[in-house]
């Protein structure tokens, strides 16, 4: 054996045992892996936990702590989602607050494909600083934008409607996703885009049967970003909608369960309960795409 194969084989020893091989003791591996995704994973769930554990108690086992275990449910109830359900416009929320995030969510995504790509692509001056300025907007905060953009609801004759929602939220959603897609439409070869100029295709054509195809991860990312955003707005949906039956779940869960000081804590538990976990099973089916976009939106 020569010395520079006994070399290689020397470090590859070394570089293994500062590596993962230092995870291949079982108390190493508790302290330094499975503790602290433990932990993480108790901080993650209990939320959901205690929003699972409210929406069962009766209101006995609510207010008195002293007598019953806040963490537990001794005689579970369904009288909280019986309120929810057919003592408020609960599913007419829901379905609003679908419709709404659904429509303003394909509106966004469409748009910031075809300035993202417009950006990246087409290589006009200034267009590195078009897209700095559109990540910008994305900072403003909303309670400054929600005033003048309520002027403009008013003067459309829209308001109360859900299209005040679905033509006011993609003034945020938009540059956030065209930032994101912007990264990723960066990661993707133009030799491929430059090869389809060549054979004479169109900038149209390229974008819809070679760009896009690739751009899948990013596209799925920049839906998911939207569609929660959307489904979990308040200050648009608190401004630009009165009428109960037109309300979304976040405002109409607080405005109709909350009066006064008193707080139906059961319902408005088993109201953000159900209000999240459609966006929660959505998301767990895309997860790697969505790690994967953001890794392509972020290496440029």
């Amino acid at each position: 054996m020569t010395d520079a194969v006994k070399e290689v084989k020397a470090d590859a020893t070394v570089t293994d045992s500062t590596g993962m091989g230092y995870l291949q003791t079982v108390p190493r591996r508790l302290v330094t892996l499975y503790l602290p995704l433990s932990i993480f994973l108790f901080v993650l769930l209990f939320p959901f936990y205690w929003m699972g554990v409210t929406t069962f108690k009766p209101n006995d086992e609510l207010y008195n702590f002293s007598a019953n275990n806040p963490f537990w449910v001794r005689n579970p109830t369904l009288a909280n989602i019986e309120k929810l359900l057919f003592q408020t416009d609960y599913p007419a929320w829901l379905v609003n607050t679908m419709a709404v995030s659904i429509t303003a969510t394909f509106l966004s995504i469409f748009a910031s494909v075809l300035a993202a790509y417009a950006i990246t692509r087409l290589r006009f001056k200034g267009a590195n600083t078009v897209g700095l300025l559109i990540f910008l907007a994305y900072l403003v905060p909303p309670s400054i934008l929600f005033i003048p953009l309520a002027t403009i609801i008013y003067g459309l004759g829209i308001y109360d409607t859900n299209w005040a929602l679905i033509l006011t939220y993609p003034t945020f959603l938009i540059p956030f996703c065209t930032w994101l897609l912007m990264g990723y439409f960066k990661s993707i070869p133009y030799e491929l885009e430059e090869c389809a100029l060549i054979d004479g295709a169109t900038r149209i054509q390229i974008l819809r049967k070679i760009t896009l195809p690739l751009a899948i991860p990013g596209l799925i990312s920049a839906f998911i970003f939207a569609f929660t955003l959307s489904w979990n707005e308040f200050i648009y949906a608190l401004a630009f909608i009165s009428s109960s039956e037109q309300k979304t779940v976040p405002v109409g869960v607080l405005t109709q369960l909350v009066e006064g000081d008193v707080y139906h804590w059961g319902s408005l538990m088993a109201g953000a309960l159900l209000g999240s976990l459609p966006v929660a099973i959505f998301y767990s089916f895309f997860v790697e795409h969505y790690v994967a976009s953001l890794t392509g939106a972020v290496k440029e």
